[in-house]
């Protein structure tokens, strides 16, 4: 079987597929559970939210927008109830973005639906390329992913 070169597409873009799908489910998912006022963009903000807080400046770093852009959506997320500010414990001056209450509630959806959607690919796949490719994308994490 011969491969149309004009067919070929890059791994970012083939890797971009599924997670566009599981981002729409997990919007799809949430706006269902009554959290239909965050938008993709408030969403990709929240999820990189860690568990201890994270600095705005880290979390516009790691989306690839500005800072300003992340201080609009954060005030957003905090007028929305989903996130809180709080005093850094290493740094008095610096303040953390944390989950509140709310997006600690939108993010129990959403594990709940990627567990759902993983579950479903690994039936179209099988357990053995599943593994695989968890396995491939792990190790290629070491060399994209600056911030694991």
């Amino acid at each position: 079987m011969t491969t149309d070169p004009e067919d070929h597409q890059n791994l970012g873009v083939l890797c971009f597929y599924p997670h566009r799908a599981m981002e729409a489910r997990i919007l799809t998912a949430l706006a269902a559970a009554g959290f239909d006022d965050l938008t993709p963009a408030q969403g990709r903000i929240a999820a990189r939210i860690g568990r201890d807080g994270t600095r705005l400046t880290d979390l516009a770093e790691q989306a690839l927008v500005t800072k300003q852009t992340t201080g609009h959506l954060v005030d957003q997320l905090e007028r929305s109830g989903y996130v809180r500010r709080v005093v850094d414990p290493t740094d008095a001056r610096a303040r953390l973005v944390r989950m509140a209450e709310r997006g600690l509630a939108a993010v129990a959806v959403a594990r709940r639906v990627e567990a759902e959607v993983e579950a479903e690919w690994t039936a179209h796949l099988g357990e053995e390329a599943t593994a695989q490719l968890r396995a491939a994308l792990t190790r290629l994490r070491e060399v994209t992913d600056p911030y694991r």
